[in-house]
């Protein structure tokens, strides 16, 4: 079996290595629906609480740095019923009615790397929001208070929440489930004052400006355009007949280096034996990095690590006319990777026997 064959079975074999999530790295578009929950409303006199739950939704497209920082747009409406009422300490005898929130945000994300398909993520928020009250009213004794109005005012949120790879099934796909605090600074809305039921003369107007607190619980899904796709299975060959296979050992380096360690000595000795035990024909050296740098400069790295395993090998006893020397840089990942990523399996050089 030849050694990309290997890492191909390799690569299947690791399926939940693979599935781990990497990085949002450019364009992404996002949604998700769920419940809210808005806190009593307060203004000088007046008090409003409403039933639970209510609905959510939030729509989003924004970029990823690759780096876990990701910047986005959102678009989000929530919707309450009236339940209770309170004016002037007087509790409303009946209340109807209902809120709708709509609003525009801008928000800065960061995506908490595990090395798991679960990423935590943590977020903040700030834009425009309006409310808009609709058909509501509140009586008490002689008189109802009715208001249908809209008005806007800055809003701000903070979110938390997790997303959970789903890649393996779709790449760039992943389901998020996240709590959010959403709130304004109060909005003006026009109120009127009836005298009997809600189509009664109207005796006062004037505005309320009720506090605005929203706890929002929501799943979606996030779907990102350019996220590495998983290397394709390959079925293997009929077996024929051929030469003993090729042995093949790897060598692994620190990030940002291309010195031995003690392991990398040792591997390096033990391909040298089995070289002149087997009558080795050829000796092929590959060294490769990770994503974390240029192109340029890992095609460098790359090199310099071939260059050293295969001075080792001399100094081992191998003949330098015996190994052919190669650098691929980063082109050849054994871990598919977002650009920038650092994956120690990626940063090594590649014995093989032949």
């Amino acid at each position: 079996m030849t050694l990309r064959k290997a890492l191909l079975a390799a690569t299947v074999l690791a399926l939940p290595v693979a599935a781990q999530a990497q990085p949002v790295s450019g364009l992404y578009v996002g949604a998700g629906a769920g419940l809210n929950f808005h806190q009593e409303s307060t203004d000088s006199g007046f008090k409003a609480d409403y039933k639970h739950p209510g609905a959510a939704a939030v729509a989003a497209i924004g970029w990823g740095f690759g780096n876990g920082l990701r910047a986005e747009l959102e678009g989000n409406y929530r919707y309450n019923e009236v339940d209770t009422a309170t004016i002037g300490g007087i509790r409303a005898t009946s209340t109807a009615g209902r809120l709708h929130q709509y609003g525009v945000m801008v928000n800065a994300v960061y995506d908490i790397q595990t090395g798991t398909p679960f990423t935590p993520y943590l977020g903040v928020g700030a834009g425009y929001g309006w409310l808009e009250t609709s058909k509501f009213r509140a009586s008490v004794p002689g008189a109802t208070v009715t208001s249908n109005d809209t008005d806007g005012a800055f809003a701000y949120q903070a979110i938390a929440g997790v997303g959970y790879n789903l890649g393996a099934f779709v790449p760039g796909l992943t389901l998020t489930a996240e709590y959010r605090f959403y709130g304004t600074l109060d909005a003006k809305l026009d109120a009127e004052v009836r005298t009997g039921g809600p189509n009664g003369q109207v005796i006062d107007s004037g505005r309320i400006e009720p506090t605005n607190y929203n706890h929002s619980v929501l799943l979606g899904l996030r779907y990102a355009f350019n996220a590495p796709r998983p290397a394709p299975a390959v079925a293997a060959p009929a077996p024929v007949a051929a030469p003993a296979p090729a042995r093949t050992y790897l060598v692994f380096f620190d990030w940002d280096r291309a010195d031995l360690t003690a392991r990398a000595r040792e591997i390096i000795g033990e391909a040298a034996q089995n070289a002149r035990r087997t009558q080795t024909t050829r000796i092929e050296v590959a060294g490769h990095a990770d994503r974390s740098g240029t192109p340029q400069y890992n095609q460098r790295l790359s090199q310099r690590r071939a260059d050293n395993v295969a001075a080792e090998l001399v100094r081992q006893g191998i003949q330098r006319n015996e190994i052919a020397i190669t650098a691929f840089g980063e082109s050849r990942p054994l871990v598919p990777t977002a650009d920038g990523v650092r994956e120690p399996q990626n940063r090594r050089v590649e014995i093989v026997l032949r």
